[in-house]
């Protein structure tokens, strides 16, 4: 399970986009992205999460989201993209 906390923004876009990659497992890997940590997502960071899924699919495996942010779901919500990760929505006990 890897942890993303701060700004998933344009201004991060490019270096998390290329630390998400290299995560991924090279086949039939699964990864999971737990996004409690993150403060602020913009549409730049919302197309990473996009790319890397697809690219986990691609290698015949798949990126699981969990413990969304508050800053995370207003962005799906917004944008009614839920359903293209396939997640649940689920704001970590902690910050609810």
């Amino acid at each position: 399970m890897l942890h993303i906390s701060g700004e998933l923004t344009i201004y991060r876009a490019a270096e998390l986009k290329q630390f998400l990659l290299q995560a991924l497992p090279q086949s039939s890997g699964h990864l999971d992205l737990d996004l409690s940590g993150v403060t602020e997502m913009d549409v730049a960071g919302l197309q990473v999460l996009m790319t890397v899924k697809q690219a986990a699919q691609a290698r015949q495996g798949d990126l699981h989201l969990v413990n969304h942010s508050p800053a995370v779901v207003d962005v799906f919500e917004i944008l009614n993209v839920a359903a293209f990760f396939g997640d649940p929505l689920v704001i970590g006990e902690s910050l609810a």
